[in-house]
């Protein structure tokens, strides 16, 4: 058991799945942040406050033994920036845009030595080719309520995996956390990840 306790500032069952598979054993405290609250036109710095953020929300109420993960996701298309669609109508909408086009996912990530206070943060970029769904499978996928959980209204861990024709960066960064820019952000801050292993 590692000596360290990991702690997922992320109600994202996905997120979760990553770090589990990676050989983690996370517990989860989400952070409660209003992500309404904070207005950024740069999707990149957007998701990085975030993080920042919900990682800072939660380190408060660990133990100092604790390495907390704080993360958020944006899809940055067109100019804009599309995080969870607020209605159906909205995620139909987002996959009308999106269909035989591109767009880039960006993560933030930060993570925080609750003991030492260090804290390291960054943003992990992935090229997502969409493919071309029809309007009946676009229904039935709306109508499974996952496009509503997820930034972009699409996941490649999901019923939307189909519909993405692929990609060109890091597929973890897609599904919610980087695992590459996770060691890198570790070790700034001077824990190796093989520490952290269950």
């Amino acid at each position: 058991m590692p000596s360290r306790q990991l702690v997922l500032a992320s109600a994202s069952p996905a997120r979760l799945r990553l770090l589990w598979d990676a050989g983690f054993d996370p517990i989860v405290m989400v952070s409660g942040v209003d992500e309404s609250a904070v207005e950024n036109s740069d999707p990149a710095d957007l998701v990085e406050i975030l993080a920042v953020r919900k990682a800072a929300a939660v380190a408060k109420h660990v133990p100092a033994s604790s390495v907390v993960i704080g993360c958020d996701s944006m899809l940055s298309f067109d100019g804009d920036v599309m995080g969870k669609p607020p209605t159906p109508e909205a995620a139909r909408h987002y996959w009308q845009r999106m269909r035989g086009r591109e767009g880039v996912l960006v993560t933030g990530h930060c993570v925080v030595d609750v003991g030492s206070g260090r804290e390291a943060s960054a943003v992990a970029s992935t090229i997502v080719h969409f493919g071309t769904p029809t309007d009946a499978e676009l229904d039935a996928y709306i109508n499974t309520g996952e496009p509503m959980k997820v930034a972009g209204a699409f996941t490649l861990a999901g019923f939307a995996g189909p519909f993405v024709d692929g990609i060109e960066g890091d597929h973890g960064n897609v599904i919610g956390l980087s695992l590459p820019l996770l060691r890198r952000l570790l070790a700034d801050i001077e824990i190796r990840i093989v520490d952290l292993w269950r």
